[in-house]
């Protein structure tokens, strides 16, 4: 899983798409371009208690609002090609087929599953990565939740709105090199 290697469909071409951000500054330029994730789409999630009470979190559960025909936009490849950013591996690390009649998430290899607990003084982080090539799919998870008699259902999900994943198996897809002024076809020589 490296989020450096996100890459995101946008409908305009290469011309009048800005530089890949740094990894902090990519939701606003993603906004800004009104992009979608594409292939791939990695969330982290940080679940802490509120009071003294350990809480238990039961699962996290892949909801579809949607899918249809993958966007047939160009794809644009986050970071610079040849260039890592790091990261160690998650402690709790699952992956979701969005394409799946049902997604639902699995632990990554040698990751443990729910349920988890947490308290104020020990979150927990959750690193999804979800992917999809054939549809175009709009999703958001439900975690449910328990500590004694109480539980209950939070909705994660971007601002009030499904996350979106997209396939983009054929699609044109362009990398801005390092040291480069403009996106290039991947793959292309680089010009002198």
């Amino acid at each position: 899983m490296n989020p450096c290697s996100q890459h995101y469909l946008i409908k305009s071409g290469p011309g009048k798409v800005a530089p890949p951000p740094l990894e902090q500054d990519a939701p606003a330029w993603a906004s800004a371009h009104g992009a979608v994730s594409a292939g791939e789409q990695f969330l982290e999630i940080t679940v802490q208690g509120t009071g003294a009470q350990t809480v238990v979190v039961d699962k996290l559960t892949v909801r579809t609002v949607d899918k249809g025909v993958p966007l047939a936009w160009n794809d644009y490849a986050m970071g610079y090609p040849g260039v890592g950013c790091g990261g160690g591996m998650p402690t709790r690390a699952f992956s979701v087929a969005l394409d799946a009649a049902r997604p639902a998430l699995v632990p990554e290899a040698g990751h443990k599953d729910f349920p988890f607990t947490v308290s104020e003084s020990d979150p927990e982080a959750y690193y999804i990565t979800a992917d999809a090539s054939a549809y175009d799919v709009r999703w958001y998870l439900e975690l449910s939740w328990s500590s004694g008699s109480r539980h209950g259902t939070v909705t994660i999900d971007d601002e009030g709105k499904p996350f979106r994943t997209s396939g983009s198996n054929g699609r044109p897809d362009y990398v801005f090199p390092l040291g480069g002024s403009a996106w290039e076809r991947a793959g292309a020589s680089p010009t002198p």
